[in-house]
């Protein structure tokens, strides 16, 4: 598997800085689809076989996605 198969890094920064605000529920709706479906290929892949970026990306967002439910279970909304 490749890097090909993954958002790339300058579409997750675009979508990041534009707000919310500004985008039609079309561009909403296909900024929820290619990043469920980049987490789902991430998650596939194995570390090794990803480039130093994605690599980083990945591991910044399990820890921030462990982060999250820690919090979510602490407060008992993890039901």
């Amino acid at each position: 598997m490749s890097d090909s198969l993954r958002k790339p890094f300058s579409d997750r920064v675009e979508e990041k800085i534009t707000p919310d605000s500004s985008k039609s529920s079309i561009d909403k709706a296909k900024e929820d689809v290619t990043t469920t479906t980049d987490k789902a290929v991430g998650e596939m892949q194995p570390d090794s076989s990803k480039s130093s970026t994605q690599e980083g990306f990945d591991k910044s967002r399990r820890e921030k996605d462990s982060i999250v439910d820690k919090a979510k279970h602490a407060v008992g909304l993890d039901k």
